[in-house]
Formats: structure tokens, C-alpha cells, sequence
């Protein structure tokens, strides 16, 4: 698992379809389309009004994104949605080019075409792929801790969407290990906040900042960190029974942790041991998000 302190960008297709499985999918359709025009007279002459055939425009935007000149492939597949608008090809064009938009990494593109996707044809064959591939997009453009999150958090919000509405399909597989990451990012970003005021003897602000990662990211690697923190931030106010409580529950979840062991040895040094004082709001808020 990559770490939070880390930058979780350029994370290239982790978990989409690959270029070679989507090409293939839909060069079948595409030849579909080309025998599909070339038999229907009826169509031939609906086509005569439109700039040009829906199989010649959608087998030239195959091309191109097999030639991996994706903005040019998506532009090709949007003349096909705008030429043959009540098409079946329109609506597959629309997906196609959100994956077009993707690999050329112009992800505000490829999440409009997506949301256009899942907002016109929410029960359509290709909506769980759009949805995930608005995750997707935003997943990638994940920073790293030192900077502003919000693109974790639209990731975070495009991810749960895709298991609430997608949960037995392989995207919600993926999505579901990729919350697991982006939430160690958010936990990460707490952290180092929390640590710059631990450094600065800002012990208020520093508890704030290890409290909503116990609180809101209990699963996250960070979480044996958070309960050491708030040992050495609880000692350093002199709040000692919390900073016992903390240092109790950080040895009864993670006995082996290195954590453990410093948050130990940061009360022995006062002449403490380890106790849970079941009154505290630490107590409190482990026993409801972990149910013990």
C-alpha cells in the first residue's frame, strides 16, 4: 500500500479496463456499425442529411485511439454524438471519449464526458465504466499531503458512488482498495498539520488534528501515529488520564507497534502505566467505530 506521506499521483489506469481490452470491445463494435450502415438502404438515406456516415466517423476515432492520438480519437468521437445524435453509436461514442479524454491525462474532459454518460443513460451498458472513470480521474490527480485535498475528497465521493451503485461489479472491487488509499491520504494530511502544531507547542490545535483521524480514519495506517500523538500532546498538557486511555488502547489494538512502545515509554517517563478511563471520549469514540 503506498504510504500517506507520500504523493499519490500518476497512478495510470490502476484497476481500468486496459487500452488493448477496450480497443478490442469496441473495433467489434465498430465493424458492427460499418455492416449496420452498409445494409440498412433506410439508413443510408437518413445518413445523406448528416455530414458523414456514423460507421466511417466512429472507425476513425478507433483509429486514431489505436494510433494512441487520443485528443484527436476524442474529438472524432464527439463529431459522432453531434452528426448522428439519436444514434446507438452516439451513445457509446460518449463513453469513448471520456476514455479518449483519460489516457491523454485531460481528466476535466474525461469527467464531463463521463458525468454526460452516467447523467443520459444512467442505466446504460457502460454506465458503471463511466462512473468509475470519473473516480478514476480524480484519483489520479491525488497530490501529495503537502497540499490541498480536495481532489482526494471528489476521488473519495466518485469511489463510494461507484460501490453504492456498481457493488458486485470489478469496478466496485477496485474502488473499494482505492478508498483504503485515498483515505490514508486524508489521514496523512491530518497528521502532518497535527505534527507542525505538536512542534510548535500548539497542543490544542495538534489534538484537534490526531482526533478526527481516530475519529474519521480508524482503518488508515496513520491511526497507531494519531494514538501516540495524543499521548505526547495529552502529557504535554498534563491531561494524563487521557494520555493513559490513548496509550491503553494503542497497546491493546497494536501490542507490536513501535508506536506502542514510544507512547509507553513516554509515561513510564512521568511514572505512569498504561489505563483506559472507559469515561473518555477516546474510550468512547474507539468502542463505537469498531463495535468492541
Amino acid at each position: 500500500m503506498l504510504q500517506s506521506h507520500s504523493g499519490m499521483g500518476g497512478r495510470r489506469g490502476g484497476g481500468a479496463p486496459s487500452l488493448r481490452r477496450v480497443l478490442f470491445c469496441a473495433m467489434l463494435l465498430g465493424f458492427a456499425a460499418i455492416g449496420m450502415s452498409a445494409c440498412s438502404s433506410d439508413e443510408d438515406s437518413q445518413l445523406a442529411f448528416q455530414d458523414e456516415p456514423v460507421g466511417k466517423l466512429y472507425n476513425e476515432a478507433l483509429s486514431l485511439l489505436a494510433e494512441e492520438n487520443y485528443r484527436s480519437a476524442a474529438a472524432k468521437f464527439e463529431d459522432v454524438e453531434r452528426q448522428h445524435p439519436y444514434s446507438e453509436w452516439a451513445r457509446k461514442a460518449i463513453v469513448m471519449a471520456a476514455f479518449a479524454y483519460y489516457q491523454s491525462r485531460s481528466y476535466e474532459e474525461a469527467i464531463q464526458a463521463a458525468k454526460r454518460y452516467v447523467t443520459l443513460h444512467p442505466g446504460g451498458e457502460d454506465a458503471a465504466y463511466a462512473q468509475f472513470l470519473i473516480a478514476q480521474s480524480y484519483y489520479d490527480q491525488i497530490p501529495d499531503v503537502t497540499r490541498d485535498q480536495q481532489r482526494t475528497e471528489s476521488a473519495m465521493e466518485g469511489l463510494r458512488e461507484v460501490v453504492r451503485r456498481y457493488p458486485e461489479t470489478d469496478y466496485a472491487r477496485d474502488a473499494r482498495k482505492k478508498l483504503q488509499q485515498a483515505s490514508d491520504q486524508l489521514a496523512g494530511k491530518e497528521m502532518e498539520i497535527g505534527r507542525y502544531y505538536l512542534r510548535h507547542n500548539d497542543y490544542v490545535a495538534a489534538l484537534n488534528r490526531f482526533k478526527t483521524v481516530v475519529k474519521n480514519y480508524q482503518t488508515s495506517s496513520q491511526i497507531e501515529e494519531a494514538l501516540m500523538r495524543l499521548t505526547e500532546a495529552y502529557m504535554a498538557m498534563g491531561i494524563t488520564s487521557e494520555a493513559q486511555t490513548a496509550t491503553a488502547i494503542l497497546g491493546h489494538n497494536y501490542p507490536t507497534s513501535p508506536w506502542y512502545k514510544d507512547a509507553f515509554a513516554l509515561l513510564q517517563s512521568g511514572g505512569l502505566e498504561p489505563r483506559e478511563d472507559k469515561g473518555s471520549w477516546l474510550s468512547s469514540v474507539w468502542k463505537t467505530a469498531t463495535g468492541t
